[in-house]
């Protein structure tokens, strides 16, 4: 019977867990005892999830077959301390395991949450991930429970290194450490300015802190659309058509001096309600109504005209596919016509077709 770690450092009041191992040269029952302890101090043997007093050894190694778990009285002097663990298979099969701790009024070093660059900067839509250490100071193992306050919206996840799968908790061995990603992703509609993500890590007997932080900068994004997304409209030569805009800040900074624009075939007119819009605030959206009116020669068929809106920082456009058409009293008129001369050369055939 053997343990990696048969002598440590531990404080009054600490509870400490062994992991022990055996090796046989044949397969056996062995009854667990503890052969001496402290007094005051309370032990027993765990298996899985119950307190076991035997275990059963196969043939060969047998790693972590049982924990011992031992409870340090809180009025423990400091000193150092033996206790010896008994295996006994019979037949004259036995070992002794002697443990041994030293008590101390100071933990052997802090634990700590930690991250080399707890800060970083982005604009809206970006996530962030902070490469952090958990480091475990005291003398056992111990499982921490990860969790972050960030503001409403906002989405944090813990990820071990190395693996993909997000984790509440996590478990550091006594003197360890793990390696672990908090990414972070702010919603899309943040604004910019400097926002503090604090975290921690909750074990039994420590709770650890680390402060994140993202600073948010300007995001300019401006797009120009219709409130139905349709970009396709019938017009009439030299006849004047409403289009109806929707321009939309997307971005997380008010937009100032946005100015529309277009380009339209040869001899086309357009004009706005309002060609330029002083201030549209982040997120806001804003309607304004074009007025296209095609040449008074265009031809039927379809045209494409162009409308952008823009400033210094950011732009957008949209195209227009125009089908022109004729109206219909011009087709009624034409169709009166040809019956016209139609019925004219029946006419003329008629009374003169025998001659």
């Amino acid at each position: 019977m053997s343990t990696d770690y048969p002598g440590i450092s531990s404080k009054a009041g600490d509870s400490l867990n062994f992991s022990l191992d055996f090796d046989s040269q044949t397969g056996c029952d062995a009854a667990l005892s503890i052969a001496s302890i402290p007094e005051g101090w309370e032990g027993y043997f765990k298996g899985g999830s119950s307190e076991v007093s035997k275990v059963h050894v196969n043939y060969g190694d047998n790693d972590g077959l049982a924990t011992f778990n031992v409870s340090i009285p809180r009025e423990t002097e400091s000193g150092v301390y033996q206790i010896q663990l008994k295996a006994d298979a019979g037949e004259g099969m036995e070992d002794v395991l002697t443990l041994e701790i030293d008590v101390t009024e100071v933990e052997a070093g802090q634990s700590n949450f930690s991250s080399e660059y707890p800060e970083q900067e982005g604009s809206a839509g970006t996530s962030f991930t902070f490469d952090t250490t958990l480091v475990n100071n005291k003398a056992n193992e111990q499982s921490y429970s990860l969790s972050a306050n960030a503001p409403t919206g906002w989405q944090v996840s813990f990820v071990p290194s190395g693996e993909s799968t997000n984790v509440a908790s996590i478990s550091v061995d006594a003197g360890g450490s793990q390696g672990m990603s908090v990414k972070i992703t702010p919603p899309e509609t943040i604004t910019e300015g400097e926002y503090e993500i604090p975290c921690t890590a909750v074990s039994a007997t420590e709770t650890l802190s680390l402060d994140l932080k993202v600073n948010i900068t300007g995001s300019y994004d401006v797009s120009l659309s219709t409130p139905d997304g349709k970009v396709s409209f019938d017009a009439y030569a030299n006849d004047e058509k409403t289009v109806t805009l929707k321009i939309t800040n997307n971005g997380n900074v008010d937009l100032e001096n946005l100015n529309l624009t277009s380009s339209l075939p040869s001899d086309w007119e357009i004009r706005f309600d309002e060609s330029t819009i002083e201030l549209l605030e982040a997120g806001a959206e804003k309607e304004i109504n074009a007025y296209i009116t095609p040449a008074s020669d265009s031809m039927t068929g379809d045209y494409v005209a162009s409308i952008s809106i823009a400033n210094d920082l950011t732009k957008s456009s949209v195209e227009f596919r125009v089908s022109v058409k004729t109206r219909t009293s011009w087709g009624v008129l034409a169709i009166a016509i040809i019956a016209a001369m139609a019925a004219g050369l029946g006419y003329i055939f008629k009374k003169y077709g025998r001659r």
